[in-house]
Order: structure tokens, then C-alpha cells, then sequence
């Protein structure tokens, strides 16, 4: 099974990507997790994503704030799908980091998630490896479902307790 690689270009990116962590981890997807920035580590950022492929992975996660060239900076030295997660700071609410990670120049594509969207980049890298793994496509049919039951029971409860 191909790995994910999770870099951020700071720790303070972590709780953004511990739910990543958590849902890679429910999927029995195997993954690493580093902190190189793009400008602070750039040899070490480059170096990561230029040997990602033979080292085993099929995708990678970027996380970045502010500037946000972590996503954009991985993708062009690789050409395994990076999804980037634009992180909020206290500046723009994490407008700075949304426009960052989603204006890639033609050429270099980065799938982008929503600001903060940790949860979501794990799931779209599980269905970018589901392509090639029936075992994680089944697990993601069985989350869509749990989820549909889980809405469908608010559904009830709210209904019973609020319509006349």
C-alpha cells in the first residue's frame, strides 16, 4: 500500500493535521509526517518531494500558512498529486494562505481543501489511493454510509422534538 507523506511548514500546523493523522489512521493508510518549510528548509522540502515517489508514497498533504508555498513548492518537485491545506493565521483569517495554495501557475496543479480542512485533505488523499486499493474504497463506502446514517438520526431527533 503506497504511504501518504503530511508535511507542514510549521508545528503549529499540527491540529489542523492530527485530523488527517486520525482519519489516515482509521483507514489503516500507512503515512509520514514532517515539518520543512519552504522558506526556512527549502533543501529539505525539495529533497522530500523530489524522492517521495520511490520512497513509497502516492500522495502528499501540504499544510502552510501566510505565504502558503509549502503546497506549491512540494508539487513542483514531484509529480505524485499534492493536496494543499491553506492554514488560518491571524492575519486574513487565512484568506493570505487560501489564494497562496489554490493560484498555482498551469503546470503545477495543487488540489486545494478549505481552510483548515484537514479532515477533508485525508479523505480526498484516500480516494486518490482507492483508485488503485479496493480495501480503502470499501472503507470510504462504509464511512458514506455511517455518515448518512449519522444525519439521518439528527434528522429524526430534531424532527420528533420540533415539528408540530
Amino acid at each position: 500500500m503506497k504511504k501518504v507523506g503530511i508535511v507542514m511548514g510549521s508545528d503549529s500546523d499540527l491540529p489542523i493535521l492530527e485530523k488527517s493523522i486520525d482519519i489516515l489512521k482509521s483507514f489503516g493508510i500507512p503515512y509520514e509526517v514532517h515539518v520543512y518549510s519552504a522558506h526556512r528548509t527549502p533543501k529539505e522540502a525539495i529533497d522530500f518531494a523530489a524522492a517521495a515517489e520511490e520512497n513509497g508514497f502516492g500522495v502528499l498533504i501540504a499544510a502552510a500558512g501566510m505565504a502558503a508555498h509549502l503546497a506549491g513548492v512540494i508539487a513542483a518537485n514531484t509529480t505524485l498529486p499534492v493536496i494543499g491545506i491553506p492554514c488560518k493565521s491571524q492575519c486574513f483569517d487565512g484568506m493570505d494562505a487560501l489564494l497562496s495554495t489554490v493560484q498555482m501557475p498551469s503546470g503545477i496543479p495543487v488540489a486545494t481543501v478549505a481552510v483548515n480542512g484537514g479532515a477533508n485533505a485525508a479523505l480526498l488523499a484516500a480516494e486518490i489511493l482507492a483508485v488503485s486499493d479496493p480495501s480503502i474504497s470499501e472503507k470510504l463506502k462504509a464511512k458514506r454510509a455511517a455518515d448518512t446514517r449519522t444525519v439521518l438520526e439528527k434528522n429524526a431527533a430534531v424532527s420528533q422534538k420540533f415539528t408540530n
